[in-house]
């Protein structure tokens, strides 16, 4: 089974009239905005929370919600809110949530005691799903998977959920998988050679050239791009690369061994980020195109938290 997530309804939707029934989301407010749009048939919140209210509120009218706990804290919170389905999150190496595999069994042993159903377990590789290098990705993959099913072991159940964009062809441990990016892509998982072509891009217009520079500025910035995983890149680099993104201005000039503005002022250029998820929560909107006519818009209506 394939989970995921998804940052506006409007695609989720399309996958779901495919078949595709099973979502993960980051935040509450995400599974709230799937289960509105009638696609509260599998949600897993793939996070711990410590109120749990709004989700037991999904559950009551007729939403199938599962939330990771790794602690009696979260445990607690999901008894009170009234959820009834839970994932045992386990740490398997990258440093975020995830209880010590040593706590996964007593933790479902408490779950279950509270009258929870314990679906099975979840754990995220995340600290190797970027690694350039195949064979290293596949070790690391395979070190984080060992200690997830061992865990798997001592908590029962019938899910073993996990994996990413960069990771989805070497996890063979996991039942279900939490993959992502892949649909809309970034330069980041690009470098590594996935099966998917890019999707997004965001739409700029430059505003200034400096003539005897060589350089161009569009009005795309670091409030409109997720930057923590490096530079945007221009969506055709043979024109020109990225030299500077700045709050509101990106500066880019002609590559290597070219002279002269890559670009005039009013030229719209297309730019790549390297991390998807971030610069689709900083816009409110994507519009869907089809070579230069805009078919549709979608709303980023999953946004926020």
């Amino acid at each position: 089974m394939l989970m995921s997530a998804m940052p506006t309804t409007a695609l989720a939707r399309r996958m779901h009239a495919l078949g595709h029934t099973g979502f993960t989301c980051a935040t509450v407010r995400e599974v709230e905005g799937m289960a509105a749009a009638g696609l509260g048939d599998d949600l897993l919140l793939a996070n711990e929370v410590l109120d749990a209210r709004r989700l037991g509120a999904l559950v009551e009218a007729g939403a199938r919600i599962t939330v990771a706990v790794d602690s009696p804290e979260t445990l607690a919170a999901a008894v009170a809110g009234g959820v009834r389905e839970v994932l045992i999150d386990v740490c398997v190496g990258l440093p975020r949530c995830g209880c010590i595999p040593a706590d996964a069994g007593p933790l479902a042993d408490q779950a279950r005691a509270a009258g929870l159903t314990v679906r099975g377990v979840m754990g995220y590789e995340g600290h190797v799903v970027g690694l350039e290098d195949r064979a290293e990705r596949e070790a690391g993959v395979e070190e984080a998977m060992a200690i997830l099913v061992a865990a798997h072991e001592a908590v029962g159940g019938d899910i073993v959920s996990g994996g990413g964009s960069g990771t989805w062809d070497l996890n063979q441990a996991v039942t279900e998988l939490q993959a992502g990016s892949y649909l809309l892509g970034d330069t980041a998982y690009a470098k590594l050679g996935m099966p998917f072509e890019q999707a997004l891009s965001v739409l700029g217009t430059v505003i200034s050239v400096n003539r005897d520079g060589g350089w161009a500025v569009a009005d795309i910035g670091l409030k409109s791009l997720g930057m923590d995983h490096g530079k945007p890149s221009l969506a055709d680099p043979d024109d020109a690369r990225v030299w500077i993104t700045s709050d509101e201005h990106l500066t880019f000039g002609p590559a290597k061994g070219e002279a002269g503005p890559p670009a005039r002022i009013g030229d719209r250029v297309r730019v790549v980020s390297a991390h998807v998820d971030p610069t689709v929560a900083y816009h409110e909107r994507m519009h869907v195109t089809q070579g230069d006519e805009v078919v549709d818009v979608w709303p980023v209506d999953l946004r926020n938290w």
